[in-house]
């Protein structure tokens, strides 16, 4: 993989968040050329910022609903492969901000799209979106790729929507029997589980929650602690839009809808991440306070058949290591560590795994 991204253009937006920061980061080590779209970091402490990235890479602070200014970003960058990860993502914040919620999840995946289609170079556009957009009916079964789009919240019904415009996309213009003749790019989604790490600090998300507590010695309040969520180390699903992208660029086989997340026995609930976290820290307590104020999914997972059998891949941490990783990053930044270096070497960890248990 590294040798397919070494000067290849890669255009992502929303850089700046924490999965955004990640990926550049990940790239940039593999020698890719990119260029970042996105509004500046809204958190303090922000990844973008600890990894110092805007001095090693181009980077456009710029709103994803302003489709002039992204086409012509896009249009003078020339890209090769564009990530679409701009978005907001937040379930909570949906409620009170819905109008915020579908005009950039929805309105802004369209711009990218549109400024796809106008730009010559592209051969590859990955639109991320979650494990959210499908109808969830919180049964025990998990959710495959052709089930139906839904969402209760408007985050989720945001992601359902971004999904449904990919799919009349890919048949109308960028449609795969098409290829080579009317068009040369492959055109996919990616939807993946909730991902953990080092460097999020957005509100309302477990992982931050218990460092944040442990750091000022509070105790880590835990909203829905029974529910079950997949949870996944952040570069588990990068690494999958990756191989996507990569695939793509070859051909328009990979042009369909795919599902990243973790082995079944790896689906845990809030609490145990939360017993994990402590454990590995060596300190921190955690109280139950169920809040039923705003409707959250209790059960959702995804079945990841179809990536491990027909792309090769499949999760290589699994939940103690997952979050074994996210606690010690955490860990490192609240005792003052290098963690630009530390991120750096986790990134090269999770490659030397990675290489041994996918060759490309």
């Amino acid at each position: 993989m590294s040798g397919f991204y070494k000067n290849k253009r890669v255009f992502i937006t929303g850089h700046t968040g924490f999965k955004g920061a990640w990926l550049a980061a990940a790239l940039l080590d593999t020698g890719a050329q990119i260029k970042g779209y996105a509004l500046a970091p809204n958190t303090e402490p922000s990844l973008y910022n600890l990894l110092g990235l805007a001095r090693k890479m181009e980077s456009v602070i710029a709103d994803i609903r302003d489709g002039e200014r992204l086409a012509k970003e896009i249009a003078s960058f020339r890209p090769d492969i564009i990530l679409h990860l701009a978005a907001q993502p937040l379930v909570r914040l949906s409620y009170a901000e819905p109008v915020l919620t579908y005009s950039t999840n929805v309105m802004g995946t369209l711009n990218v799209f549109e400024a796809a289609r106008r730009t010559a170079d592209v051969r590859a556009v990955v639109n991320i979106t979650s494990d959210k957009c499908y109808e969830n009916r919180e049964t025990s079964q998990p959710y495959k790729e052709t089930d139906p789009m839904g969402g209760f919240d408007p985050y989720s019904s945001s992601k359902g929507m971004s999904e449904l415009l990919t799919a009349s996309y890919r048949n109308c213009y960028f449609n795969p029997k098409d290829y080579g003749r009317a068009h040369q790019v492959g055109l996919a989604s990616c939807r993946a589980g909730n991902v953990i790490g080092g460097g999020d600090y957005a509100l309302d998300r477990i992982a931050p929650d218990c460092a944040r507590a442990i750091s000022q010695n509070k105790e880590i309040v835990l909203r829905n602690p029974k529910a079950t969520r997949p949870w996944q180390h952040v570069l588990e699903p990068l690494f999958g839009y990756l191989l996507v992208a990569q695939k793509l660029y070859g051909g328009p086989q990979a042009a369909q809808g795919w599902n990243f997340g973790p082995e079944p026995e790896d689906i845990r609930t809030v609490e145990d991440l939360a017993k994990k976290f402590t454990a590995v820290w060596g300190r921190g307590n955690y109280i139950l306070q169920p809040d039923a104020k705003l409707h959250e999914a209790k059960l959702l997972h995804l079945d990841i058949t179809k990536a491990k059998t027909q792309l090769g891949w499949r999760p290589v941490y699994d939940f103690d290591k997952a979050v074994a990783a996210t606690a010690q990053w955490y860990k490192n930044f609240y005792a003052g560590e290098d963690i630009c270096q530390f991120t750096l070497a986790q990134i090269g960890e999770y490659k030397k795994v990675y290489s041994k248990a996918i060759p490309i």
